[in-house]
């Protein structure tokens, strides 16, 4: 089983019990790379590296914080571990709110909430029943990381779910991205064929359709690498152009309809990237000398 990430209480007024937190997100299987000397491919170790001293050792790092410029107050490990907060330990649930009170944009990481101990299961069954019940989502905080974060806790399944959520001096403003948005409406005409083309496209949510198709390609440009065929970038696609706009809605909607023929298109596409390279024949062994 996974390890836990936090471990501590949840509270709901007077009811505790025992749980820790699981990353309920994955991300083994994201391809990373190492920094290597381009000639020996040895890999390179960032030496940590002081402009008077040179080279030195990691155990004579501190930690400062720069109130100034150049100028830093020094924190000791246990002088940032004397900053205990009631949710370093506890998730105290504040107050319920309604799932639609939540802005999607303060949504951050999704977390699996377990008990951990199975005497303490009923204390646990009992705050997930009354929230499935209610429909509404816990709020409460959580250290996480040395960050203080609100959470928002959710019924799902046996279980619990719980997220971080983006504190209100993250977001940042639309007006400042949106301003100069001219203030008009769009031709009637064309907003009624936009909608009938929203309505062909529209359909269930199925997370298993949409794989990362980047790191898809990359795999098989590693692949190809590892056989030891050659690898060419395609020409760039063209940026896309709309010079009739009426035009561009009424063939959207009576030439290519459906979101099946939008998908056609969009794996044509990903497929042309990998075509090329695919069609080259292999080298032989040895032929890099």
């Amino acid at each position: 089983m996974a390890r836990p990430i936090w471990q501590g209480h949840l509270r709901l007024s007077l009811v505790t019990c025992p749980v820790a937190a699981f990353n309920a997100t994955n991300r083994t299987n994201d391809i990373s790379f190492h920094l290597l000397h381009k000639k020996t491919h040895h890999r390179i170790n960032m030496v940590p590296h002081d402009p008077s001293l040179g080279a030195v050792e990691r155990q004579e790092l501190v930690k400062g914080y720069e109130f100034e410029p150049g100028k830093y107050v020094i924190l000791t490990p246990a002088e940032i571990a004397a900053v205990r907060l009631p949710s370093t330990k506890t998730i105290d649930i504040e107050e319920f709110v309604e799932v639609d009170e939540i802005d999607r944009i303060y949504w951050n990481d999704p977390y699996y909430l377990s008990p951990q101990e199975e005497a303490q299961t009923p204390a646990y069954a009992v705050i997930r029943d009354a929230m499935a019940a209610s429909g509404k989502l816990a709020i409460g905080r959580i250290v996480l990381h040395n960050r203080e974060r609100v959470v928002a806790i959710e019924a799902r399944g046996k279980g619990l779910l719980m997220t971080t959520l983006r504190s209100y001096d993250e977001i940042r403003a639309d007006k400042e991205f949106f301003r100069d948005i001219p203030d008009q409406k769009p031709d009637k005409q064309m907003l009624s064929i936009a909608e009938r083309i929203v309505e062909q496209l529209s359909g269930k949510f199925e997370p298993k359709d949409f794989n990362d198709r980047y790191e898809d390609a990359l795999r098989d440009v590693i692949k190809r690498k590892q056989k030891g065929q050659s690898v060419a970038a395609d020409k760039a696609p063209e940026d896309t152009k709309v010079i009739d706009l009426m035009d561009a809605l009424k063939r959207s909607l009576s030439g290519d309809k459906g979101k099946d023929h939008a998908r056609r298109v969009l794996t044509k596409q990903t497929n042309k990237t990998t075509s090329s390279a695919k069609a080259r024949p292999k080298k032989r062994a040895g032929s890099r000398r």
